[in-house]
């Protein structure tokens, strides 16, 4: 018999980290198309915490309670009509998407857009890592930097969630790959497949004589115009945080100089999905997991992923 109500990380009010509570609230009722999941894993992304703290509430509005998260692995439990693509008992990764959120959650509603099978070969924790930062640094490298054989990559924050797929991803590509992270993280990156390692506590690469073809700010702290001193002619400087300067650089000063500045917004796809969890099943890719933190320890979840100290991934185990 279906439950009325499940336990959810939930905010009534935007705030630091002390306005969460985990408590029971009532099931999602899904809309046509889309399917309730159980959710056995979720995974934390910085997005999380910047939904918390209010500072996306031009997308996230006023409207509350909101149940945090917006990635998951699970199992279909119920189908609502016009849902054509799953049933009850397959095994899924989803996306809701920053407006819809739910996934820190026993139960969140998937739509059938934004939902894609499973493979077998991946757990439910490495699944949930796969929406958000793996399709984004697929999507930023590909389609944002024309990533090809080659050319020269640097990624900036290369250790964490983005990061360290971005690596991984380069070196497939054949890129020649330079990862910028800290000290303590040389090793783990260097272990991904980076043909060189910065110490961004002992070199700045935007001072460095080194140029790049891309610059990818996994983590969104050097502006585009310190990197475009580090990029070649013709170089593309990505990030994965919008920005008014990052479009007027964009739109504006991207007209009148060859370099160029590009912003990377994920937008899920089957095709890209499983491109990457093919490329985790076959071992070309490692899903880096730092932290399995339960849905009673979403506090410090978040707290360790606002402290941008995690290595790769953060994870919620529901199930």
């Amino acid at each position: 018999m279906r439950m009325s109500t499940m336990k959810a990380v939930v905010i009534r009010k935007y705030g630091r980290n002390d306005v969460l509570e985990i408590g029971d609230v009532p099931q999602p009722r899904c809309a046509t198309g889309m399917a309730l999941v159980k959710v056995h894993a979720a995974s934390v992304n910085p997005l999380d915490w910047k939904v918390r703290s209010g500072m996306l509430r031009l997308i996230t509005g006023n409207k509350f309670p909101k149940v945090l998260g917006s990635e998951c692995a699970g199992e279909v439990v119920e189908t609502s009509g016009g849902l054509s693509k799953f049933t009850k008992g397959d095994q899924l990764i989803g996306l809701s998407g920053v407006r819809s959120l739910g996934a820190f959650a026993e139960y969140m509603c998937l739509p059938e857009t934004t939902a894609f099978t499973k493979p077998a070969g991946l757990s439910f924790e490495e699944a949930a890592c796969v929406p958000i930062a793996g399709l984004t640094a697929l999507q930023a490298l590909r389609d944002r930097g024309r990533i090809a054989s080659g050319k020269k990559v640097l990624i900036n924050g290369a250790s964490g969630g983005v990061g360290t797929f971005a690596v991984q991803i380069s070196t497939i590509y054949g890129a020649e790959t330079t990862g910028v992270c800290s000290a303590a993280n040389l090793d783990l990156v260097k272990n991904l497949g980076a043909d060189r390692v910065i110490d961004y506590g002992a070199e700045d690469f935007t001072k460095a004589r080194d140029r790049y073809d891309i610059i990818f700010d996994a983590v969104a702290k050097r502006s585009f115009v310190e990197c475009s001193k580090a990029l070649n002619p013709n170089g593309v400087y990505i990030s994965t945080l919008p920005s008014f300067s990052g479009f007027l650089n964009q739109y504006l000063i991207g007209f009148l100089s060859i370099r160029k500045a590009r912003s990377i917004w994920v937008k899920p796809n089957s095709a890209d999905m499983t491109w990457i969890t093919s490329h985790i099943e076959s071992g070309r890719i490692k899903v880096v997991i730092d932290k399995v933190f339960s849905l009673d320890q979403a506090k410090e979840a978040l707290t360790y992923s606002e402290s941008e100290r995690a290595k790769g991934k953060i994870v919620i185990k529901v199930v």
